[in-house]
């Protein structure tokens, strides 16, 4: 029920500014002199007060808003007086909700000196909810503004995470710059992921190594920025970013492919979770459907019918296997082929010649180093301004180290992926025996790509080369 309505000498008046600093035209001095002398000419006692300094309006989590409305709840109060509609709230659901479901519902008037209304007429309550409306457009254009800049920021290709840079950059005067100690992690976390190890492994290796990475979280964050490949990114939006990249763009996307292809293992409700070596790996050759490990048996999705969604064919009658036969199987192969694996490499194309990116960037260093040479030669020789001179220089040392960047992370040949894909291989058949399930099936992911049982029951194996 609510409580009687006080005499108008209980009165509270409420006084916001947005932050510490920001005046707004009206101070929290010049609001509470106003409302004590708007008091005074109605002939009020003097007023309580209730400041909240440095809140936002846009809504009601405010210590001393908190405090009045347990005060107006309590009967304390009969008025409410601020010096703008906007002190109260610039959401006009807060402002309704705050005159209509507190104030009217104690018998509470609510006065707005700047607009000359309260809520004890009939107009002053019509006109509470036409500037309320007023209140929340212009709290949303002042919203709209801001992101419009963030936007256009996004896609001049700056970052806008202010002085938060991400790990591997620095952040001075709007740009983010390589931090090198930083960038040589942010490749190495790359570099281990894309030879087959797990993020929790590769965390522990990156703290156990330089410190600092006490979650492996922060693996997988770096994995996923896409900061890394030159890209800003707002409102889910990626934009070329004016940064340089640390991550060449097909390892980058590689990682992504492979991350995906592991998200199953790492879910905690998942058909393709990692509780067997062979998780994830193995497919169906009749109907396509992945085989997981079931009852003792690595079984087809589509035959097993043990969950809906991953049914392809529900006809399919390929055949169950054992899954410790196929585990010591594909063990057995991965210690053979690593004593020879000519009989893998001899089916493979000839190697190709390298990317003709790298010849490019090789030639155009070449220039550079001449160009540089000559800079120095024509200021020795003819006097010209030191300051012209310097400058280009920076220009041209700048484009060298973007260039020895890109070089380092260009794809790998064909010689480089398969040295790369050998030494996997060795690391595999020597610690498989004695990793856990989620090592060895990284092991085995880093050499294998995929193991297919063919309705005849062999087992086709699709090497990672």
């Amino acid at each position: 029920m609510a409580t009687a309505k006080k005499l108008p000498e209980t009165v509270a008046c409420y006084c916001r500014v947005s932050t510490e600093n920001q005046i707004e035209n009206y101070s929290i001095d010049e609001q509470k002199e106003r409302l004590e002398a708007f008091c005074t000419a109605k002939g009020w006692s003097k007023p309580t007060m209730f400041i909240d300094p440095g809140f936002s309006g846009g809504n009601l989590d405010r210590p001393a808003l908190r405090n009045l409305l347990e005060d107006v709840k309590r009967g304390k109060f009969s008025v409410v007086v601020v010096y703008k509609l906007d002190r109260l709230s610039r959401s006009q659901k807060d402002t309704l909700y705050l005159i209509e479901d507190v104030f009217n519902k104690y018998n509470v008037s609510f006065v707005s000196i700047c607009e000359n209304f309260d809520t004890g007429t009939p107009f002053g309550k019509a006109m509470i909810g036409i500037l309320s409306v007023f209140a929340q457009l212009e709290k949303d254009q002042i919203t709209e503004r801001f992101t419009m800049g963030r936007i256009g920021r996004a896609k001049n290709g700056l970052f806008h995470g202010g002085g938060n840079a991400p790990f591997g950059y620095t952040y001075s005067d709007g740009h983010l710059a390589v931090n090198e100690f930083e960038a040589v992690q942010v490749r190495e976390v790359f570099e281990r992921f894309l030879n087959g190890e797990s993020i929790h492994a590769i965390q522990r290796a990156m703290d156990e190594k330089y410190g600092g990475w006490s979650a492996h979280t922060r693996v997988y964050n770096i994995l996923k920025n896409s900061v890394y490949v030159g890209m800003v990114k707002f409102g889910g939006v990626e934009y070329d970013g004016e940064h340089e990249p640390i991550i060449a763009p097909a390892r980058f996307y590689e990682a992504q492919r492979l991350m995906s292809e592991h998200k199953a293992d790492n879910a905690q409700k998942t058909p393709f979770r990692a509780n067997f070596l062979l998780s994830g790996l193995v497919v169906c050759g009749n109907c396509g459907a992945r085989y997981h490990g079931n009852h003792g048996c690595y079984k087809c999705y589509s035959r097993a019918k043990s969950d809906k969604k991953y049914i392809i064919d529900p006809n399919c009658k390929n055949p169950n296997l054992k899954i410790s036969e196929l585990d010591n199987f594909i063990k057995s192969e991965i210690t053979h082929i690593a004593v020879d694996p000519s009989p893998i490499l001899n089916d493979l194309p000839t190697e190709q010649t390298q990317p003709t990116d790298k010849q490019a960037f090789e030639k155009r260093l070449a220039e550079i180093s001449e160009q540089q040479n000559k800079l120095i030669d024509l200021y020795q020789a003819v006097g010209v301004s030191i300051e012209s001179v310097t400058e280009r220089l920076r220009e041209l040392e700048n484009e060298r180290g973007r260039l020895e960047n890109l070089l380092v992370n260009l794809p790998k040949g064909v010689a480089d992926k398969r040295a790369e894909w050998l030494k996997n291989l060795a690391i595999c058949s020597e610690l498989l025996e004695s990793a856990d399930v989620t090592q060895g099936r990284m092991y085995v992911a880093s050499v294998i790509e995929r193991i297919t049982i063919l309705p005849s029951g062999e087992v086709k194996i699709k090497w990672r080369i």
